[in-house]
């Protein structure tokens, strides 16, 4: 096994741990909803600490359910991966263009050379 093969099983197994072990450990047990979002974590907290606060704004669109606004999140996060794996693939693809143009022209070279040497 390569050492990039390596490195990635440990990359790997390290994600699994971390979304079993919050499941498995039972964290978040004791509460209501118990894997809620930080936005609604931090609805909590202020309504606990400030009962009368009143927020700034509201939001500019209310999805309907929460299924609505998981399935705009995911599709969020899809678009995110997608853009990042795209700018990561034209990147690499440059940098192997460049080498091959590179080795062609060594190759040029070098053929010229033994060419005007003979």
């Amino acid at each position: 096994m390569s050492r990039n093969a390596k490195i990635n099983t440990l990359l790997l197994l390290a994600v699994a741990a971390l979304a079993v072990l919050p499941l498995v450990l039972g964290l978040g047990d004791h509460k209501e909803e118990p894997f809620a979002g930080a936005d609604a974590e931090a609805e909590t907290a202020i309504t606990e600490i400030e009962p009368d606060y009143e927020p700034w704004f509201s939001p500019l669109y209310e999805p309907p359910s929460g299924e609505v606004e998981s399935a705009l999140f995911a599709l969020q996060a899809a678009l995110g991966a997608g853009v990042l794996a795209y700018y990561f693939g034209l990147r690499r693809g440059r940098r192997q263009g460049e080498q091959r143009a590179m080795a062609a022209a060594e190759a040029t070279s070098v053929s010229r050379d033994t060419a005007e040497g003979d």
